[in-house]
């Protein structure tokens, strides 16, 4: 992370050990957590001193934290600019579930209630306040906040200040004034999107010039990119195959250009047993809670969308992002595909486009009412996009570069590191389809010059007597499926535009004269088609060892009870990894669940008497109950199973002579016998006894020459055990 100091002042005279030890106190005693990652300790203590910050860091890295803490260790009530009405009070309600004293201001509220927060927040009662920009630039607002101590001010979602951005919210640019009315009171932007234009453009429209920069590394390693081309196959059958394949049962988000788009996609869903719901601004406000509230409870639900959703969205297991069109820019990419994998476990960001966003995209950009250098910016960042999408190395590198990261080596956990793409010269193919629409008049799009290149002699062709050029019938060694990915990528590499009036035609820029007289050359992808995958199971991927499954799936149960109860989403009541560390953990008693990642002094109060309760009905095998280690531990759970060596190899994809390894620990440790363990029979035990006696094996402990006298008949490991047998 780098970072830029910014002069401090200390607006009381705690010492600043001090007050790191209250923020590592209130970070365990609230949120459960025993430390802080790097990135959040260093911001959270330029916070604490009275120092203003722009904070730069990824979905799922933590960002709430930043002002989250502050909040509880300054004097005062942290006030959190949010854009997201319709999150607030799922956003508060997590927090009162930790036990902190949290309310919001936003017009869902009578005014019987806003009298209420707002006296509440006059006496000092809350520690934090989240409201809506609009709001807080209102002077009676202002003006309230003035008469009362204030800890911090948190802009979250600060990329909204950009109007070259994907998010624009004019009423964030008013935010500045904070800066005149409450110089003393820290500042903190927190994104996880911007590129350079955008960053510059928060410091300069929220007066955070003098502030310290904090950017953390933009990858999301967790998460395979890969993007798919349209051809003969719809974008949806492509999406079918990939949830087949890789999410048969999981929770995932899927975008979609236009609000038509979505109902039919969640109903063609439906349709196939998926449990789907539609979301867009278009739907009634009551309908658009219940499927956001659905999906943060539930489990296995997809929500279909436009981009009215997902911000702000913190719920951890979302297991894929997809996108049936192209979104507008690598921002936007970034930050939707970044709804996945908020847990840190594997996710995935699929996306499927054709030529017809690449047209559609630049047709609105050149229709908008945007002055001319607003547009430029805009082409810019879409080219930024079909770039990515385009390109055969690395999409992470590429990803991370737009962003000003450097990754030294390719990924491997993008689509073209796993499958490289193949390239060849494509400069003649593309001077027959860039002749082909010169000759054609550039007033026909894809489909119809397609059919001239490949000769189809169809009523149009005819008509326009297009079957008489030099280039009717010039592409037939080529598929119409090839000629649609040629298409796509002279698009994409500036050699082709669509036309401005939104026919669908294609016209010729440029940059093209140079490669129709033969002065450029023009490198292809090749399309192949796609490796058939395996479908999985619809079983989710198994996250525990096997003998914690059944304690892990009671934990999620009496969680599920438990969030009902509170009115909570069962991932605020506790994540799965809380959940996993319990059932591999299995404490005992409330002082062992203080050292659970996640549970804090507010939620072992709830809930650790439930989770104890499960957990005591689940009892250990005795063999299990030992020091050795983790590994081992799995092994002996798969002996215990019944499994000999040769299936806990397998099961456990390591090798049978680490297996018997374990087995030899377990052996040394009295918990097992050598003939519980090993394939041997009495004459073949008498004959490694026999060699280990003539050797003095048991003396020496040496088993090189047992298994040299033995001509490696046995496996080292077996020798191990019968040698731990004593």
């Amino acid at each position: 992370m780098s970072a830029r100091a910014a002069p401090l002042a200390l607006p009381f005279a705690a010492p600043p050990d001090t007050l790191m030890d209250r923020a590592h106190a209130r970070l365990e005693e609230v949120f459960g957590y025993k430390s802080f990652r790097s990135h959040q300790a260093t911001i959270i203590e330029t916070v604490l001193h009275g120092g203003d910050c722009l904070a730069l860091m990824p979905t799922g890295g933590g960002k709430s934290l930043c002002y989250q803490v502050p909040s509880l260790v300054r004097d005062g009530t942290g006030i959190i600019v949010s854009p997201l009405i319709a999150l607030m009070q799922d956003q508060v309600d997590a927090l009162k579930d930790l036990g902190v004293n949290a309310a919001f201001l936003n017009s869902t509220l009578d005014r019987q209630a806003q009298n209420r927060v707002e006296a509440d927040f006059a006496a000092g009662k809350l520690d934090l306040l989240y409201v809506a920009p609009e709001r807080l630039v209102q002077e009676r607002m202002l003006s309230l906040l003035s008469r009362h101590r204030v800890a911090l001010f948190a802009i979250d979602e600060a990329h909204c200040v950009s109007q070259w951005g994907h998010d624009f919210r004019p009423e964030y640019r008013q935010l500045k004034i904070l800066a005149e009315r409450f110089p003393g009171v820290p500042r903190i932007a927190l994104t996880a999107t911007a590129d350079e234009r955008t960053r510059q453009e928060i410091i300069t429209e929220l007066s955070l010039e003098d502030a310290a920069c904090f950017i953390a590394s933009f990858d999301r390693p967790n998460i395979r990119y890969t993007i798919a081309e349209s051809g003969s196959m719809s974008s949806r059958e492509k999406l079918w195959q990939f949830l087949e394949a890789e999410h048969p049962a999981d929770a995932g988000i899927i975008y979609c250009l236009s609000r038509k788009a979505v109902e039919e996609t969640a109903g063609w869903l439906a349709g196939k047993g998926r449990k789907a719901l539609a979301y867009h601004a278009g739907l009634e406000p009551h309908i658009r809670a219940a499927a956001q509230t659905k999906f943060l409870a539930g489990d296995g639900i997809i929500i279909v969308a436009t981009i009215a959703f997902g911000m702000g969205i913190d719920k951890p297991d979302v297991r894929f992002v997809a996108h049936l069109n192209l979104p507008k820019s690598i921002e936007a990419y970034y930050q939707e595909t970044g709804r996945a994998g908020r847990d840190g476990e594997a996710a995935n960001a699929w996306m499927a486009y054709g030529i017809q966003d690449v047209v559609q995209l630049r047709q609105w950009i050149a229709q908008s009412e945007g002055a001319d250098a607003f547009k430029q910016v805009q082409r810019q960042k879409l080219d930024a996009l079909i770039g990515l999408a385009e390109m055969p190395g690395c999409r992470r590198q590429a990803l991370l570069a737009y962003f000003g990261e450097r990754l030294a080596e390719p990924c491997g956990n993008c689509d073209n590191c796993l499958t490289p793409p193949e390239t060849e010269d494509g400069t003649v193919v593309a001077q027959k389809a860039l002749s082909a629409i010169y000759r054609t008049g550039q007033r026909f799009g894809v489909a119809y010059v397609t059919d001239v290149l490949v000769g189809k002699a169809d009523e149009r062709i005819l008509r326009n007597n297009h079957d008489k050029l030099s280039v009717f019938g010039i592409g037939k060694d080529l598929s119409a499926t090839a000629w649609r990915g040629l298409f796509r990528q002279l698009i994409a590499a500036g050699y082709l535009n669509g036309d401005d009036e939104g026919h669908g035609t294609l016209v010729l820029t440029e940059r093209a004269r140079p490669l129709l007289r033969g002065e450029d050359r023009f490198l292809m992808r090749v399309t192949r088609a796609a490796p058939k995958k395996a479908k999985r199971d619809g079983k989710p991927v198994q996250r525990v060892a096997a003998e914690n499954a059944s304690l892990l799936d009671a934990l999620k149960a009496v969680r599920l009870k438990l969030a009902a109860s509170a009115k909570l989403p069962p991932y605020v009541v506790a994540q799965d990894r809380t959940l996993i560390e319990l059932a591999e953990k299995r404490p005992s008693s409330e002082t062992a669940l203080h050292d659970i990642t996640g549970l804090g002094t507010s939620k072992i109060a709830r809930y650790g008497r439930a989770f104890l309760d499960v957990i005591g009905t689940f009892k250990k095998h005795p063999l299990l109950t030992n020091r050795l280690s983790q590994t081992v531990n799995q092994t002996l759970a798969a002996h215990v199973r019944g499994l000999d060596a040769e299936a806990i190899a397998a099961e456990r994809r390591i090798e049978i002579g680490t297996v018997y390894g374990h087995f030899a620990e377990a052996i040394e440790a009295g918990l097992l016998s050598a003939k519980d363990v090993l394939p041997l029979d009495a004459a073949e035990s008498d004959q490694i006894e026999a060699v280990f006696e003539r050797l003095h094996t048991r003396d020496t402990g040496k088993l090189g020459p047992a298994f040299a006298a033995l001509d490696g008949q046995f496996d080292y490991g077996i020798l191990k055990c019968l040698l731990a047998d004593t």
